[in-house]
């Protein structure tokens, strides 16, 4: 059996998962790993900080050269919608190019939570997918993700809800079988997004909630540290419907994972 029928096989038997085992094992984990978690959004959001600039300081400069332009808005005979293209384009790109970063860098922090869960060796490698031979999957997947996304915004509100589950499983699928196809990664997303969805999303709503009230709490700059936390239930319940292959090297694969009726 090739490796996508093995872990579609794996996901169709898949047993019942318990909202509260989940969850504290979130709690639990995000104990080992706030961390890494803290370093990997810190290093997204400096990744950012040029792209930043470079999409903004064309329009700061054309408020110093023309400050009136900007401060009459009530004058805009003079306005031309061309000039808001090229803001438009790079906009988009710098969108895809955001995905693509977070896409890789939530990947190895699942591949890091992984070492930390199971208490592998391993080293704390946040830029293990954004390097070759992943980085190709890395933007294949993103031009994926940024399909489905634009599709169920173009199908109105609810479709958006629906993908969430799958797009956010898609990140550890992809962390833990990189050798599948871009395809094949959707197509289990999509799967295991359409057997654990009421639980994978309300999961992603109580975690999110919990994370931002606690990062509130902790005087605002505390949520940089609490986001990571909305990140470890989508690796529980992985790990708890596929499972991980033991000793895999050795050719003796025995799954980590778990399920709860």
């Amino acid at each position: 059996m090739n490796a996508i029928n093995s872990l579609l096989d794996k996901i169709e038997k898949a047993k019942a998962l318990d909202f509260g085992t989940i969850f504290n094992q979130s709690i639990e984990l995000f104990k080992k790993v706030w961390v890494q978690g803290l370093v990997m959004l810190l290093l997204i959001m400096l990744l950012m900080v040029p792209f930043y600039l470079i999409m903004y300081l064309p329009m700061l400069g054309m408020g110093l050269i023309d400050p009136q332009s900007f401060q009459n808005m009530e004058n805009m005979q003079d306005f031309t919608p061309l000039l808001m293209i090229p803001f438009i384009i790079f906009a988009l790109l710098f969108s895809f190019f955001a995905m693509v970063i977070g896409l890789g860098m939530k990947a190895s922090f699942y591949r890091i939570c992984k070492l930390k869960d199971l208490e592998e060796m391993g080293a704390d490698d946040y830029f293990y997918y954004l390097k070759k031979p992943y980085l190709g999957k890395v933007i294949k997947l993103s031009l994926a993700t940024f399909g489905i996304s634009v599709a169920a915004m173009l199908l109105c509100f609810l479709p958006i809800i629906y993908v969430m589950v799958p797009i956010a499983l898609m990140n550890a699928i992809f962390a833990f079988n990189p050798e599948l196809s871009t395809s094949e990664i959707v197509k289990a997303a999509f799967k295991l997004g359409n057997k654990k969805w009421l639980l994978t999303f309300g999961l992603m709503i109580v975690s999110g909630f919990l994370a931002g009230i606690v990062g509130m709490l902790m005087c605002c700059i505390g949520i940089y540290v609490t986001t990571s936390f909305t990140y470890l239930p989508i690796y529980f319940i992985y790990k708890e419907s596929v499972g991980f292959d033991k000793n895999e090297s050795n050719g003796n694969k025995e799954s980590y994972g778990m399920s709860y009726e």
